[in-house]
């Protein structure tokens, strides 16, 4: 299951190329099994199939979880999680690593990119082993990603710990 973006400049070019599907051809030619695709008007058009029933359902869940949190409030938290994990990642004696992540809330989403000054890889393996998940970019930059729909302060609060003990290892 996945979606995107069309444009409405592109949204009704039956001409641009396109991976075309069954779901996207003009409802009333659909059946005939012609020769030409003949795209619905607008982004519908740009379907490929029929949805599958039980990934649907699970999406459908998850938009019930994030209608009863808002977007508003998940946001909201997320400015608060991220910036009370750069404030803490700052504190940590020595500079083991740097934020490369905008400070300003307005410039980032909810994850830190930090640029780890011994070895990356290997400071990555100490944060697994520690039970942490987080992210790896070539050629030295974890990232850390406090997502406010599940995450909590106390989890930042412990990252940035196990982070701090394993920084210098």
């Amino acid at each position: 299951l996945s979606g995107c973006f069309v444009h409405e400049r592109h949204a009704d070019a039956p001409a641009m190329p396109r991976l075309a599907g069954w779901w996207g051809h003009d409802k009333a030619t659909r059946f005939e099994m012609g020769p030409r695709f003949h795209p619905i008007r607008g982004a519908e058009g740009w379907q490929l199939s029929n949805p599958p029933i039980l990934q649907l359902a699970a999406l459908r869940a998850s938009m019930e979880i994030f209608d009863r949190a808002t977007m508003t409030a998940l946001r909201a938290k997320s400015e608060k999680l991220t910036g009370y994990l750069d404030d803490l990642v700052r504190a940590i004696p020595g500079e083991p690593v740097e934020i490369v992540t905008p400070r300003s809330a307005h410039e980032r989403g909810c994850q830190l990119s930090l640029r780890v000054k011994s070895d990356a890889k290997a400071f990555q393996q100490r944060l697994v082993e520690a039970g942490v998940i987080v992210d790896f970019r070539e050629p030295n930059v974890v990232r850390a990603a406090p997502t406010p729909l599940y995450n909590r302060f106390i989890d930042v609060y412990r990252f940035a710990q196990i982070l701090r003990q394993h920084a210098h290892a």
